[in-house]
């Protein structure tokens, strides 16, 4: 295998963040599978060497997946399928329809066998409610003859100007230990944390021709925000009275009795300018939450593909509602690169026996594990 690219199949892929930072490792993309048009036109437009697929995944038979690979062999499966029926994962009842996108992702890795599976999610998945869903995965995937663990990993600890967790787990055939990545940047790593300003500075791609940045869409249409919005200093919004007392005139301050809402402020900000000396917080699938440091807009879609590591020449397909969304659920580039280096050191090391370590799997040790990674979940201070 190390002779040759590792080959690899994107289940859920959306626009293809993930399979984006494999290829750049290095990693051939061989099939992408999402139920999104949109997702699909971008992840195919960018993926030209690949194949596609659009539709159901439960319509995608083994014979279908059989005939996009022609004969090739998987190194490797990423997705990440929906969790919303995890919680019965565990207690294994089969009838549970919320369960089928996940049974569909079981299906395609034991029908493909690959020697490695990398599955991503929320963090939330680790909350102490979903501890039956999670032992209920580590037995699937020892069922089939995988080792698994899983592990927080930190996007702006790997280069991505971005506050964003995931939950990851990699899964192996053929390693006696699973290898996380190690941290590419931070206060005591040689490289510092990237932050928003150096993503978006210069957003040229080939030929100096700057993609999905359509500046009439980010306009502020409300003149009342607008002429808010200007008074807001870099890093700055309104979110409790006296943000609203330190920034805003009389006549600009919001109509509402602060006293009266809910921890006596909003839920979240109004008019949060980007710092672009620092991180960005988390980028969702909508844009009304992010604004421009300094300009006097929301930042535009390739600024937000931009902060969540996308190479600038990746174009995104739809309309600006869709390539938001796109962008939004897309795994970081520069995450998924890291974890195919990760990927890299466990081929190298697969020659070794493989030993499973029985005690792992029972489930004092599982839960051991997940309780030590809740930790890092829920701890958002950078």
């Amino acid at each position: 295998m190390s002779k040759r690219k590792v080959k690899f199949i994107d289940l859920f892929s959306g626009a293809g963040g993930f399979s984006c930072g494999l290829e750049m490792a290095g990693f051939e993309c061989m099939l992408g599978v999402d139920f999104n048009k949109d997702a699909i036109d971008t992840f195919q437009a960018n993926h030209l060497l690949s194949k596609s697929y659009c539709g159901d995944i439960k319509k995608l038979t083994n014979k279908k997946i059989d005939k996009f690979l022609n004969g090739n062999s998987i190194d490797l499966i990423v997705g990440g399928p929906p969790c919303q029926g995890f919680s019965t994962v565990g207690t294994g009842n089969p009838d549970d329809k919320r369960n089928s996108l996940f049974k569909e992702f079981l299906r395609i890795v034991k029908h493909l066998t690959p020697n490695y599976v990398v599955m991503e999610n929320v963090t939330g998945l680790l909350a102490r409610k979903n501890e039956q869903s999670l032992i209920g995965i580590f037995k699937l995937f020892k069922n089939m003859g995988y080792k698994m663990d899983v592990k927080i990993l930190s996007a702006d600890e790997f280069g991505v100007p971005e506050i964003r967790r995931r939950t990851i787990f990699i899964a192996s055939k053929v390693n006696a230990d699973i290898i996380f990545p190690k941290k590419t940047h931070g206060q005591t790593i040689k490289s510092p944390k990237v932050t928003v300003d150096q993503a978006i500075n210069n957003l040229k791609g080939i030929n100096d021709k700057i993609h999905n940045h359509d500046l009439k869409s980010c306009e502020v249409k409300d003149s009342l925000d607008l002429r808010r919005l200007k008074r807001l200093p870099e890093g700055k919004g309104i979110r409790y009275k006296k943000d609203e007392d330190q920034f805003l005139t009389k006549s600009l301050k919001y109509d509402v009795d602060w006293e009266k809402l809910p921890e006596k402020r909003f839920r979240q900000a109004r008019l949060q300018r980007l710092n672009g000396s620092a991180l960005s917080p988390t980028i969702m699938t909508h844009r009304h939450s992010y604004y421009h440091p300094r300009e006097n807009r929301l930042i535009s879609a390739r600024e937000a593909a931009a902060i969540q590591s996308f190479p600038n020449d990746f174009v995104f397909h739809g309309s600006v509602t869709s390539q938001w969304r796109q962008i939004g659920n897309a795994v970081p580039p520069r995450l998924a690169f890291s974890i195919a280096g990760a990927i890299k050191k466990m081929i190298q090391q697969s020659k070794k026996p493989m030993a499973f370590d029985k005690n792992f799997y029972t489930k004092n040790q599982i839960l051991e594990k997940i309780k030590n990674e809740r930790k890092l979940a829920f701890n958002y201070r950078c």
